[in-house]
């Protein structure tokens, strides 16, 4: 039951915290951050006292299966795996953080905010728990009403709009998955006689190949739409240059993560071979993405928009990893899940720090802030370096290891993804440069980090550090649930131009060796 209990501390907590501030303004805030630190807690004494066993024997770490609604074939059906462990400590940390970053930032209405930005926590945890499609698609919508709130309430000047664009691109988006879940559904049902939203049960469907093409369509457009991929892209730096800190840390940290998670866990498993057939276009749109993302960053004045197309590039390096097929990328995917997270999110807590005291977005406003600043400016370029990829902070194992496994898969794609990695560079020194060293146009103060912000940028700047430095730990807990869904694609031939061959899966245990010789290559 504690994977309820994970759900239910954060919606009973944004209750609580929407009706404490009629008692004191104060107190939504401090339920929040109970709420979501006691979330925290029980995902790490989670991590720490799972055994080894556990992880190297099977997937499932926890698994929970309840009767919900039996004559429609819902339940409840929760379950626990590596991937989902680290995306529920990912979620965890960064919740706590918007809670602190937004501390003395929102001032109106309080309690429904932290209402909302509970919820969509929960409509997350929810998102990377649930294995029943119903209660999928439930928990999908309940990320999008508070997140719309949080964008169209306490958003800038330009917030009604964001917030429309965001509810139509990934309503429409969801839509076309409920009908592919609706789908596979009645097809499922009709091949078996049993009519039900598991995924354990969906999983050995035997669908005709035409129609799973389509089924799998219906996934990608809401998966596609939430990452974002180019060219349904366009709500995120509308979305993103609107929002609150806290917002845009929820928006670039967690519900993009909810599409490459969608990704890995829906559409490899349940539509192998489709997948397979659309492999070539879907990297193909991965490194459009890359380059992309990164030639319209470097082109930004607006800071926050700068950081939000550099989300669409990194992206880029997900879609490209993930269609790879093979452990090294995929365990690249993973990493670059849980390390543009804590980058870019700080990259936004930094954004909205300077907007706080500058009261402008423009880097063409600003200028000669490191002498006034230099613990900001310190921060701002531990954090661009990361953006950028260097060696030693967690973007470059997550980097390294999806061109690594692409390269297997696709080389001249990979080439071209490559060169994002430079395109990078230029844009994460363009704002060290623009912000911290070039003279300013007009002299402006400008206050240093404070001590709250300080431990915020310090704790996300040493988890960077340790995921460079010391990854396994993440790849140990992630590698048993990566396996059981390459076990899928052996020997995988699809009906189109890629049938000539079966898809390769080339022997990586060598490199992801567990303490005590428990995954040595046979």
């Amino acid at each position: 039951m504690i994977l309820v209990w994970l759900i239910l501390i954060l919606m009973v907590g944004g209750l609580l915290a929407w009706l404490s501030k009629r008692w004191h303004p104060v107190l939504p805030r401090w339920i929040a951050l109970l709420a979501v630190g006691a979330d925290l807690v029980l995902a790490i004494w989670l991590w720490l006292t799972m055994p080894e066993a556990a992880l190297g024997t099977g997937p499932w770490l926890l698994r929970l299966e309840l009767p919900w609604i039996p004559q429609w074939g819902v339940g409840v059906v929760l379950a626990l795996d590596g991937l989902s462990l680290l995306m529920l400590l990912l979620t965890f940390f960064l919740g706590l953080l918007a809670v602190l970053i937004s501390w003395r930032e929102i001032n109106t209405k309080s309690g429904f905010f932290h209402f909302n930005l509970l919820w969509v926590l929960a409509g997350i945890t929810g998102v990377f728990l649930t294995l029943d499609l119903f209660l999928f698609y439930f928990f999908w919508e309940v990320m999008l009403i508070p997140m719309y709130f949080l964008i169209g309430v306490w958003g800038h000047a330009n917030r009604n709009y964001a917030a429309y664009k965001f509810f139509i691109f990934t309503q429409a988006s969801g839509l076309l998955m409920l009908l592919a879940i609706l789908g596979l559904y009645f097809l499922h049902g009709s091949q078996t006689g049993n009519y039900t939203f598991n995924y354990f049960a969906l999983l050995g469907s035997e669908l005709p190949f035409g129609a799973a093409r389509l089924l799998m369509l219906g996934f990608l457009a809401a998966f596609l739409v939430k990452l974002p991929v180019v060219p349904f892209h366009s709500w995120l730096p509308d979305a993103h240059s609107e929002a609150p800190t806290a917002g845009s840390l929820i928006l670039a940290g967690l519900l993009l993560k909810t599409g490459a998670y969608g990704l890995l866990r829906f559409v490899l498993p349940l539509f192998p071979a489709a997948a397979v057939e659309f492999a070539p276009w879907a990297m193909l749109l991965g490194v459009v993405g890359i380059l992309y993302g990164a030639l319209l960053a470097f082109s930004q004045t607006d800071l926050k928009r700068l950081v939000a197309y550099t989300s669409v590039s990194h992206m880029g390096f997900v879609v490209l990893g993930v269609f790879a097929f093979n452990e090294w990328a995929l365990q690249g995917v993973v990493m670059q899940i849980i390390t543009h997270g804590l980058s870019t999110g700080a990259l936004f807590i930094l954004a909205g720090a300077l907007y706080e005291r500058l009261h402008t977005r423009d880097i063409s406003q600003m200028g000669g802030f490191w002498a006034q600043a230099p613990k900001m400016g310190v921060m701002a370029l531990i954090f661009a370096m990361a953006s950028l990829g260097l060696p030693g902070l967690g973007n470059f194992i997550a980097e390294f290891l999806t061109l690594l496994g692409a390269w297997q898969a696709h080389r001249w794609l990979t080439v071209l993804a490559t060169i994002g990695l430079v395109l990078a560079t230029a844009y994460s020194l363009r704002i060290l440069q623009k912000v911290f060293f070039e003279p300013a146009p007009a002299r402006q103060a400008l206050t240093d980090l404070n001590g709250r912000e300080l431990v915020i940028t310090s704790s996300l700047v040493l988890m960077l550090l340790w995921l460079g430095l010391y990854p396994q730990p993440v790849l140990d807990t992630s590698r048993p649930a990566i396996q059981s869904q390459l076990q899928a694609y052996q020997g995988v031939k699809t009906p189109g131009p890629v049938a000539k061959t079966t898809l390769p899966l080339p022997d990586t245990t060598h490199i992801y060796q567990m303490k005590g010789g428990a995954h040595e290559p046979e």
